[in-house]
């Protein structure tokens, strides 16, 4: 694992409530009850506890443009956020229409994810409901997977009404599962390593199979693959997806050569689809990661 401070960007969960519910969503999307709307006095705290770090800023969801005060938000990003190439978003394009003008006012274009899903031919998700401590017996192996997880060192940190998460997964099971919180977020909270984070690890990685090179499912499909002890759990925090049936268990006990076969034929759990977007017109591929067509 690497120190908070050497992560890409750190998320600022502005709300967990989405216009889709997407297989395998990282921030379980149709598991809660009840969506968060982080208030703006947060968001303004949030952002200025990340003072002085120096790696992408972004602002996420669920969808952050179904956010009643997205404007208000972009406007502290543009407030505290000095540097443009700092700021990113997160977005399904949900209300561009309405919220374009303000984007492009924070975000430079190529600082845009724009991710509809509505590319039926493409998008897999790598499940995260099933719990690694039920599918890998060899827990050297599973603690081995978990401390090169490629969430801690691809994606992002985050920050959710309940505090500041070394990883965004960590902090949507903590949401999802009524955990105790994360860091408080006082200045400098972000400057941890993994020594000192540890205990976020033990209490969230177990539970997570994002570290577990398995099979990766279609994001259309309607169920989540889930583990009986984690299927337990979201019954009993009465989650409306997994009351519906929404969900196929998931139980079979993974060997060393298991994850090695996985891996080997190809295991890229950070890449959804082959080709990214900043908006509902324009596409570029990963070769060169820079915007090159116009669709």
């Amino acid at each position: 694992m690497i120190p908070i401070y050497r992560m890409p960007v750190i998320q600022i969960e502005v709300t967990n409530g989405c216009s889709l519910q997407c297989s395998q969503c990282t921030r379980f999307v149709g598991h809660h009850k009840k969506p968060f709307f982080m208030d703006l006095a947060m968001v303004e705290k949030a952002v200025k506890s990340l003072d002085g770090y120096e790696h992408a800023i972004g602002i996420m969801g669920g969808e952050p443009t179904m956010h009643p005060q997205f404007k208000e938000i972009c406007e502290l990003m543009q407030k505290h956020v000095p540097n443009r190439r700092q700021r990113e978003l997160w977005t399904n394009g949900f209300k561009w229409s309405e919220h374009e003008k303000i984007i492009k006012e924070t975000f430079d274009e190529d600082l845009i994810i724009y991710n509809d899903h509505k590319d039926m031919e493409v998008g897999q998700h790598q499940p995260l409901l099933v719990a690694a401590e039920e599918i890998i017996d060899d827990r050297e192996l599973m603690w081995r997977l978990i401390g090169n997880c490629w969430v801690q060192w691809r994606w992002a940190a985050s920050i959710t009404p309940k505090g500041g998460f070394f990883c965004e997964v960590a902090a949507a099971l903590d949401q999802l599962f009524d955990g105790p919180g994360g860091y408080p977020l006082e200045p400098g909270w972000w400057n941890k390593n993994p020594n000192e984070f540890m205990d976020q690890v033990k209490r969230y990685c177990p539970r997570c199979s994002g570290a577990i090179p398995m099979e990766r499912v279609s994001s259309h499909v309607e169920y989540d693959l889930v583990s009986p002890g984690n299927a337990e759990r979201l019954k009993a925090c009465g989650s409306p997806k997994f009351l519906k049936g929404n969900y196929k268990i998931f139980d079979k006990k993974l060997s060393e050569a298991d994850v090695e076969r996985v891996v080997a034929e190809g295991w890229t759990p950070w890449s959804h689809r082959p080709y990214k977007q900043s908006g509902p017109k324009t596409k570029w591929t990963d070769k060169n990661d820079v915007p090159a067509e116009k669709i």
